[in-house]
């Protein structure tokens, strides 16, 4: 998706986002952010959008979320400053495709749901991994087509519908997998019936 297409998509769903794709993600959701609550130090969340993460940080974190979209991030303010969430330092506007951040600046740089919107992923990918400290952690949580199968026949149905419901449904995994200074740790389906994958890939 471009940029524009990503800006337009986002400010249609910003009113209702908590309440629709906000709910369906939710237990990949938390069972990620419970992952990354086990680490220390720096996080960076890429595509925060309204905040829906951001109160199951743990305190011991110091949390910095970006994001493309004005109306999202509103939200996700507003809800730092109604919950009095300390753990969280820096709500930004940004272009993950260039963080304004310097080299090895996180212990872990996780994306929910984002990577199949962004425009340029392997660009993205690329950045996350040069802000990511070494022996830090990359972690993915989205969806990834299928080979084969049903399901397989119905995300290529529903591509073309990439720009308005906000994500591409037949997007290959191996886009994301090819920077030389991330492995892949480990990968498994998470939350609803594992239409979700949840990546974790080691700064070497």
């Amino acid at each position: 998706m471009e940029l524009a297409a990503v800006k337009t998509s986002y400010r249609y769903w910003a009113p209702i986002y908590d309440y629709t794709f906000g709910r369906i993600t939710r237990a990949g959701r938390y069972r990620t952010v419970d992952y990354i609550n086990r680490r220390d130090g720096r996080v960076l969340e890429i595509g925060v959008g309204t905040g829906l993460s951001l109160n199951r940080y743990a305190d011991h974190l110091e949390v910095t979320g970006i994001d493309v979209s004005t109306d999202m991030l509103e939200k996700a303010r507003q809800k730092v400053a109604d919950q009095n969430l300390t753990q969280v330092v820096r709500i930004s506007e940004m272009d993950a495709r260039a963080l304004a951040f310097p080299d090895g600046h996180f212990d872990t740089v996780v994306a929910m749901h984002v990577i199949s919107v962004v425009p340029e992923p392997e660009k993205v990918m690329a950045e996350m991994a040069r802000v990511c400290k070494p022996d830090g952690e990359v972690v993915i949580v989205g969806h990834f087509a299928r080979d084969r199968g049903f399901l397989a026949a119905l995300e290529r149905v529903v591509a073309p519908l990439a720009d308005f419901i906000g994500w591409h449904s037949d997007f290959a995994v191996e886009r994301i997998l090819g920077v030389p200074t991330l492995t892949l740790t480990a990968a498994r389906p998470i939350a609803l019936f594992g239409i979700f994958s949840f990546l974790v890939l080691r700064k070497t």
